[in-house]
């Protein structure tokens, strides 16, 4: 940190800078990094490693599929007691794994889905805080910690209806937290009265509600908004759902900018995509009927081209030059055309992904349900580069900081590249 302070006062001197660039290094931030698009800029990272390998490996109480976040040295995730739903939120050490706090919070149980957990969701983190969402079918949970595990504030956001339980990720936007509160209307048990769906923003300080926008509800949805820069108009907040399809909301206020009713029109587990002119959604369920719906946004949003063959149902998809990368549930990786969805190729690499993949140094790396990280090339031609088991399923998504990666099983977390302490 002085290194990089002192670098940063000679150059605003206009003298020559001969140790550290100035700009800080690339923080994880959130669900699959900087605004959810699964890109780092780190370079040099390792294709191939065994145990032996590793900078460290720690051991997480409770089980859960949270993703870590790092800021500086610091690494923060969640788990959670399967039998009592305890809640965990876990501050580790990136030098060397060490756990530094931990926060407990009793709770209930209740029912979920037998592939999801009471620890899914991944925190979102800034310079000052970390924050975390879970809930019950009670109340909905949002709390702020400072980087020292001391509470900041906590809000009750009320009921959830929910026959899966809750996986979605809280998103940072200026000095916002924004969180999508999706509930269920369909599918209802007996009596069961349907929940109330919107879109949240909390000022990230204090946590007091900026604004609330109500949404049509149906089935539960899993996705975590990102913004959208269109040229020469303001940011959007991008959002995904059963009812609404992919949708646009101004980020300051919530009110709604567009929607593509009937593009996704299955439950949307993954986060939106954006990216070269096109937002990329997709939907599915366990018995089926896949696929992703690319459209170019706008106030009347325009379809360009839906893929149902091996679509991803759980994994973000991401891209790059021109070519995107869909990982599907059944453990099949498709190279296609990304302005045309055409296919370029197809593989099978696993048995299953639940994960989502990041890419760094034109490599692809995600970590499939039997806690094995394939690394491929990011590519127009098929390279499988290396396939590294963990020891135990894993139904998270890598985080990349500070030249490392950071790999989380159900109950374990380990750093692998860089130095090795």
């Amino acid at each position: 940190m002085m290194r990089t302070l002192l670098c940063c006062l000679f150059c605003a001197a206009g003298l020559p800078c001969f140790t550290t660039p100035c700009a800080p290094a690339q923080e994880w931030t959130r669900f699959r990094g900087p605004n959810g698009q699964g890109h780092s800029d780190a370079t040099n990272l390792p294709e191939r490693w065994t145990e032996a390998d590793l900078n460290w490996k720690a051991a997480l109480p409770g089980q859960g599929h949270s993703s870590p976040v790092l800021w500086g040295d610091k690494i923060f995730l969640m788990s959670a007691e399967p039998k009592t739903a305890t809640r965990y939120v876990l501050c580790l050490s990136a030098t060397d794994g060490r756990e530094l706090w931990r926060r407990q919070y009793a709770s209930q149980t209740h029912r979920i889905h037998m592939r999801n957990t009471y620890g899914s969701s991944t925190p979102a983190v800034d310079a000052e805080r970390v924050y975390i969402a879970w809930s019950t079918p009670a109340r909905l949970t949002l709390l702020a910690l400072d980087h020292d595990g001391r509470d900041v504030w906590k809000r009750d956001l009320g009921p959830v209806v929910s026959e899966h339980g809750f996986g979605t990720s809280p998103m940072l936007y200026q000095d916002m937290v924004i969180l999508s509160n999706s509930q269920q209307a369909e599918e209802l048990e007996p009596g069961q009265q349907p929940g109330r769906s919107a879109m949240l923003a909390l000022e990230a300080k204090t946590g007091q509600l900026r604004w609330s926008e109500p949404r049509v509800s149906s089935r539960v949805c899993f996705s975590t908004p990102c913004i959208y820069e269109p040229a020469g108009g303001p940011p959007e907040l991008i959002c995904t759902s059963t009812s609404d399809g992919i949708f646009s909301l101004n980020p300051l206020t919530g009110k709604e900018n567009w929607k593509s009713p009937g593009t996704l029109t299955m439950r949307v587990v993954n986060s939106p995509l954006v990216t070269e002119g096109l937002i990329i959604g997709s939907v599915g369920s366990g018995g089926g009927g896949n696929y992703i719906a690319a459209v170019r946004p706008g106030q009347t949003p325009q379809t360009a081209y839906i893929v149902k063959k091996s679509a991803s149902y759980v994994p973000t998809l991401v891209a790059k030059d021109g070519l995107l990368f869909m990982f599907n549930d059944k453990g099949v990786v498709s190279c296609l055309e990304l302005q045309t969805g055409e296919p370029i190729w197809q593989e099978r690499v696993s048995r299953g992904f639940s994960g989502s993949p990041v890419l760094a140094d034109d490599k692809l790396y995600i970590i499939d349900d039997e806690g094995t990280v394939h690394v491929l090339a990011a590519s127009s031609q098929y390279r499988l580069l290396s396939s590294n088991p963990l020891g135990e399923p894993s139904r998270s998504t890598p985080a990349i900081a500070g030249g490392r990666l950071y790999l989380r099983t159900v109950s374990h977390l380990v750093s692998v590249g860089g130095n090795k302490p």
